[in-house]
């Protein structure tokens, strides 16, 4: 039956029925948040960018003709039923094998080469992208690796962690994101691969010191030779003359030989003791050029022990804050280079009052022998520094203590760099005014008997081997 000429024209509306392409938006990410929640696989970008399409197509749907709707529908189903052909496809996590090639030492600020091995024991192809585990104080070059695996094969990729700070470091996984053939989905997905990192100090200066040690060329790093008090007897080896070598030194049968001058270098006293007191507390956390005064104490530390370890000495160390935090008795020989090394790599400063009085009780109790304590600290307020005043003076006479202040650049720059603006000039009166204050306290550690150095972190390396070269040749021990 036709109807009649004055029956009312029906239009038909999907708003009649409340859907909108919000609706139909608001149904469609049901399905994708159950993929993200349950398979942890998300749409790509590429997959983001097509569904745009539709979605922009529908937004002017009320200003349009009724069949406008067909257009974004049958966008947007074949757009979903690609998606669900495409979603078949995403690899299978189970069928790849990832396995981390890394050493297990490294060294503070050095290039640390890592190799990550992937396997595919599926029956087809992988296209994936790895990163390594981003510890923080690590960074990773390249951060990504972008690789395709074919079936059966095993792949190698290849990146450098460079380590920010000493410690121990636990690398647990492997993300990675496995993509579709079409390249619409993305499955992430988290290998466990645990590898462990020690990062140790730079001890590359230990090496520089061997190598200019055996071909006399100390003078080059600082360190400056110093002339015996008395006589050595106990001969060790024959070498090149030099300028400040004395001329009863010179054994003139090996120079008529060699035509060359050559001396007679003698061994100095041996099976001594070196202690360290090393203040892991509140006054060692201030930085320079992003090390903190603890990271420059413990590099020239590591380079005094390889310095007395090479003359036959034996070396200690206590690390210690507000409690003891290591301990390493003294000895002699190579291995205990690696006991120190071990003992202090993972020490960081704290937030926390030293304990200067646990501090040389435990010294007391464990270390009896005369020794050379040097502690390594720094001193900004009376409380401080009348503690270490007390507790080095009572060493004298039992030991040989040596203090060690380490300086902050930024008090003496203030100091040294006045300036008209009130604040400025203010600020380095105040300045002024403490390293006045500091020098005292120096001067008043001297006069009870104990060696002192005053040095910047960053040169105190030379200065400290100097001393202990100095105290070895004077026979102060």
């Amino acid at each position: 039956m036709n109807p009649g000429a004055g029956d009312p024209v029906v239009h038909f509306s999907w708003f009649d029925w409340g859907i909108t392409p919000w609706t139909i938006l608001c149904l469609c990410l049901i399905p994708l948040m159950l993929l993200v929640v349950v398979r942890k696989t998300y749409p790509t970008t590429r997959f983001a960018a097509l569904a745009v399409v539709p979605l922009l197509l529908a937004l002017p749907l009320p200003w349009l003709p009724d069949w406008w709707w067909l257009l974004p529908a049958g966008l947007g189903a074949g757009l979903a039923f690609l998606g669900c052909i495409d979603l078949l496809s995403v690899p299978n996590a189970t069928h790849l094998r990832v396995h981390r090639e890394m050493a297990r030492v490294s060294s503070l600020g050095k290039r640390h080469a890592v190799e990550l091995q992937i396997d595919n024991r599926g029956k087809s192809p992988v296209r994936l992208c790895l990163a390594d585990d981003a510890v923080d104080g690590l960074s990773i070059s390249p951060e990504k690796h972008a690789i395709t695996v074919s079936p059966g094969k095993r792949l190698s990729v290849k990146h450098v962690i460079t380590p920010g700070r000493r410690g121990a470091f636990e690398l647990q996984f492997v993300y990675s994101h496995l993509f579709s053939q079409g390249g619409l989905w993305r499955l992430h997905h988290d290998f466990p691969c645990v590898s462990q990192l020690h990062v140790y100090p730079d001890i590359k200066q230990i090496g520089e010191y061997a190598l200019l040690a055996r071909t006399n060329r100390l003078s080059q790093i600082g360190v400056r030779r110093t002339r015996k008090a008395g006589q050595d007897n106990n001969f060790e080896r024959l070498r090149d003359f030099q300028h400040d070598d004395n001329y009863k030194h010179i054994d003139w049968r090996s120079t008529a030989r060699r035509q060359k001058l050559t001396v007679r270098q003698f061994q100095t006293d041996q099976s001594q003791r070196v202690i360290f007191l090393l203040d892991c507390g509140r006054m060692m956390t201030n930085e320079h050029n992003g090390l903190s005064l603890l990271d420059y104490a413990l590099n020239s530390v590591l380079m005094l022990s390889y310095v007395a370890l090479s003359q036959g000495d034996s070396v200690g160390m206590v690390c210690f804050s507000d409690r003891i935090h290591a301990y390493v008795p003294p000895a002699s020989g190579k291995r205990q280079m690696n006991r120190l090394l071990h003992a202090g790599f993972d020490q960081f400063p704290e937030l926390v009052q030293s304990r200067f009085d646990e501090a040389f009780l435990y010294l007391s109790q464990h270390c009896r022998k005369r020794s050379l304590v040097v502690l390594v600290s720094n001193v900004i307020d009376q409380v401080n520094a009348q503690q270490i005043e007390n507790y080095m003076q009572n060493l004298v006479g039992c030991h040989l203590p040596l203090l060690v202040l380490l300086r902050d650049h930024r008090l003496f720059d203030a100091a040294d760099n006045p300036a008209p603006d009130p604040l400025v000039l203010s600020r380095s009166a105040a300045a002024s005014q403490i390293l006045l204050w500091r020098h005292q306290v120096i001067r008043g550690m001297r006069a009870r008997g104990a060696l002192t150095l005053d040095v910047f972190p960053d040169e105190m390396t030379s200065p400290l081997v100097n001393q202990y070269l100095e105290v070895k040749a004077r026979h102060l021990l």
